[in-house]
């Protein structure tokens, strides 16, 4: 039984996605997701055949999850900016449809995702790096990070920033010699970090690439990260083991 996954953060488009591909294509499981945290937990958990992306979901894009994805399912994006369907079809590894999605285009879609549904995925790798680079221009991206500490405000350079953990209703911001709070969320910080810099390695914290040391894996899959300036031991969730395929 050919199981697939639909991840979008609209209900309606969900669930018109939905109807629409139980109607063309009998048999089939489906998984939803209405975010893309979900989305990963999903691909780690089930292993879909094949999933339905949104690009711009909160808590982790559309590329992100296609990334995680790449070599292990088949991928067609879906969304409203069709300024990613040049590279998209240009890889001719994906397909991509354009919301809101016609009946004759799904169905399009599905004899093709049915040819390729016997052979093996393709790696996305080139194709994300590509499309990740349009989702926010450079001049966005956060710089500075200041945050109140008693009566003083501390000021972060972006560069001297390890990792960002979410605590309650707060966020962590840890230097190699020291740490804050602010009330900015984990989602809204991962939607101004350059996503080549910064990898988001559990649902609540995002860590800066090039401050990984080393990870370890034990026994039971489970990866540990170690940094090179601190000494704290940050966990990686199952969603985001992909980061570390070539251990």
């Amino acid at each position: 039984m050919t199981t697939i996954l639909i991840a979008d953060d609209e209900a309606l488009v969900r669930r018109d996605l939905i109807a629409t591909l139980k109607g063309l294509w009998e048999g089939i499981t489906i998984l939803e997701a209405e975010n893309g945290l979900e989305a990963l937990d999903l691909l780690a958990a089930r292993k879909p055949q094949a999933a339905f992306l949104d690009i711009r979901m909160p808590g982790a894009t559309g590329i992100e999850v296609a990334r995680s994805a790449s070599g292990q399912t088949h991928v067609v994006f879906c969304t409203a900016y069709d300024e990613y369907a040049v590279e998209a079809f240009n890889a001719r590894a994906v397909d991509y449809l354009l919301k809101p999605v016609s009946e004759d285009r799904m169905r399009e879609a599905v004899a093709r995702l049915k040819e390729r549904i016997a052979t093996p995925p393709a790696d996305l790798t080139q194709l994300v790096a590509q499309i990740s680079q349009t989702l926010k221009p450079r001049s966005e991206r956060l710089r500075w990070v200041s945050a109140n500490v008693g009566d003083t405000i501390k000021m972060f350079g972006i560069d001297e920033i390890v990792y960002f953990q979410s605590e309650d209703k707060y966020t962590k911001v840890v230097t190699a010699n020291d740490e804050a709070h602010i009330r900015k969320t984990l989602k809204e910080l991962s939607d101004e970090l350059d996503p080549d810099l910064w990898w988001q390695v559990h649902r609540s914290t995002i860590v800066r690439a090039d401050q990984i040391a080393r990870a370890h894996r034990d026994d039971l899959g489970k990866i540990t990260l170690s940094l090179k300036s601190r000494n704290d031991k940050i966990a990686v969730s199952q969603a985001f083991n992909y980061r570390f395929r070539g251990m």
